[in-house]
């Protein structure tokens, strides 16, 4: 079958564009920029939020919008919003109330682009810190912010434990939300409409791209549902057997520079 020209790629960070330290390899940022002179769009795609996306859209140059919170916020170059979907607040109370219940498990939440949590002192936190990049905010309890919650998220080195309550508040939420692992050891929750299936339909439709042309790389449990609507799609090396069954492609892994290998092969070579 003959493969469609690529004119728009959706990618990953965490794990996927991004080193295991966060940086983005010289051989990546050099593919980016050479996709990017031959006219095609490049863009990202994440679990974070906007503020923590920042830094990279500048290195790599991107004057597109691009999607945080899997989905859940659009977000223009300039920071502004394009699209927001909070998460519903029956959705937040449900999600709280399993989650506060686990003493293994820290809850944090999302809202007015800041990261907010009650125990500073989690072990999880300087994980995510050094990934973010900015400090959070300290409360002693999350409702002032409930009704304008875009993400939350239960971090823990209990891998097991984050498998069994992505689906039990799979159950819970219903059509309310939705409940994925962004990596082994954190689940995130966002509005229904936050994924990144339809965070690319929205992205290609602003730039009048078909999705037969359209690639998008990734490597987590919010990864398929945008390989499920690209022309292709391509996951990385390191990522779970169930993910890289569900992608077109396999390429290396994050830290083999996948993402430069996937872009010289299905854009760059072509």
């Amino acid at each position: 079958m003959t493969q469609e020209p690529i004119q728009l790629v959706l990618c990953d960070m965490d794990g996927t564009l991004l080193m295991p330290d966060h940086s983005i390899s010289s051989r990546t940022l050099a593919a980016v920029k050479a996709l990017q002179a031959m006219g095609v769009y490049f863009t990202l795609a994440s679990g974070r939020p906007p503020k923590a996306m920042r830094d990279q859209i500048k290195q790599l140059g991107i004057e597109l919008p691009s999607a945080a919170f899997n989905g859940g916020v659009l977000v223009h170059a300039d920071g502004s919003y394009l699209q927001s979907y909070p998460l519903p607040y029956e959705a937040v109370k449900t999600t709280l109330q399993i989650l506060l219940a686990q003493p293994e498990v820290e809850v944090w939440v999302f809202a007015d682009d800041q990261w907010i949590l009650r125990d500073p002192l989690g072990p999880m936190v300087p994980r995510e810190h050094a990934a973010l990049g900015f400090d959070p905010l300290v409360v002693t309890d999350f409702e002032a912010y409930s009704q304008r919650v875009e993400k939350i998220v239960a971090a823990s080195g209990n891998a097991s434990l984050l498998i069994e309550l992505e689906h039990q508040l799979q159950g819970a939420l219903g059509d309310q939300a939705i409940a994925s692992r962004s990596q082994a050891f954190y689940l995130d929750v966002t509005a229904l409409q936050a994924n990144k299936g339809d965070a690319l339909v929205t992205l290609a439709g602003l730039l009048e791209v078909p999705l037969a042309n359209t690639l998008v790389i990734g490597d987590g449990g919010n990864d398929p549902a945008m390989f499920k609507r690209a022309g292709i799609s391509v996951a990385m090396g390191q990522a779970d057997g169930e993910i890289r069954r569900q992608a077109d492609y396999v390429t290396s892994a994050n830290d083999e520079e996948g993402v430069a290998q996937a872009l010289e092969r299905f854009v760059l070579k072509r």
